[in-house]
């Protein structure tokens, strides 16, 4: 099992209030795909700077930590991408947490 970073770019355009149930439904489908949630950070609304199509220009970001087989970011990338609320997502390595001295 490796630990993996996804941070998500949500299309929620004029439905602000929705940003708790995509987020619950990225969680969801994280795990029904075999991975672990561990962490799930909302952060704010933000600005594009390259603005590539006028109908999106901004967006909310979410950073999801969690873990599971190698083989989860390309079935997670299958599915995100069909999902309408996910606007870009981006998956890296993420280091194991150091413990407290």
């Amino acid at each position: 099992m490796k630990r993996y970073e996804g941070l998500f770019i949500l299309n929620l355009a004029g439905r602000e209030e929705g940003v708790k149930d995509a987020l619950d439904k990225i969680s969801a489908e994280i795990e029904s795909a075999g991975g672990k949630v561990e962490t799930v950070q909302k952060m704010d609304k933000k600005n594009f700077s390259r603005v590539a199509d006028k109908k999106y220009s901004a967006g909310f970001y979410a950073n999801v930590i969690f873990t599971g087989p190698p083989a989860i970011i390309a079935q997670l990338r299958a599915k995100f991408a069909l999902n309408e609320d996910v606007f870009r997502v981006l998956f890296t390595l993420s280091p194991e947490p150091k413990p407290a001295k």
